[in-house]
């Protein structure tokens, strides 16, 4: 098992850039596959980006894809998302989780932290 926590979240202007941070416990930190997920009010959790274990393979949904980064420090236990090019539409709760494969599916992760508000304003 390990235990997740986010930070970084906030509120920015459309344009702007944040960095998540998912900082780890436990020394298996580095077995784990991570993904950063988000819910938008009045939706669904939807997948944003994933990567492997070793930081060798990232997977990004559409809709981030060129303007958001996944990246991991297995030194540090974190895992990042640097977000540039903010829109309004990016506005959510965004979580981190550690799984067996860095996988679109939500089923993949068995660990989750609590989340971290982000809003874009317009």
């Amino acid at each position: 098992q390990v235990q997740l926590v986010e930070s970084g979240g906030g509120l920015v202007q459309a344009g702007a850039s944040l960095r998540l941070s998912c900082a780890a416990s436990g020394r298996t930190f580095r077995n784990y596959a991570m993904g950063w997920f988000r819910q938008a009010p009045g939706k669904e959790r939807e997948f944003v980006a994933a990567i492997s274990w070793s930081g060798g393979s990232t997977d990004y949904a559409d809709s981030v894809k060129g303007r958001f980064t996944i990246s991991r420090d297995n030194a540090k236990n974190t895992v990042y998302l640097q977000m540039n090019s903010l829109k309004p539409e990016d506005t959510a709760v965004y979580y981190c989780a550690a799984g067996t494969e860095p996988m679109r599916q939500q089923h993949w992760y068995s660990n989750w932290g609590q989340g971290t508000q982000v809003t874009v304003s317009s």
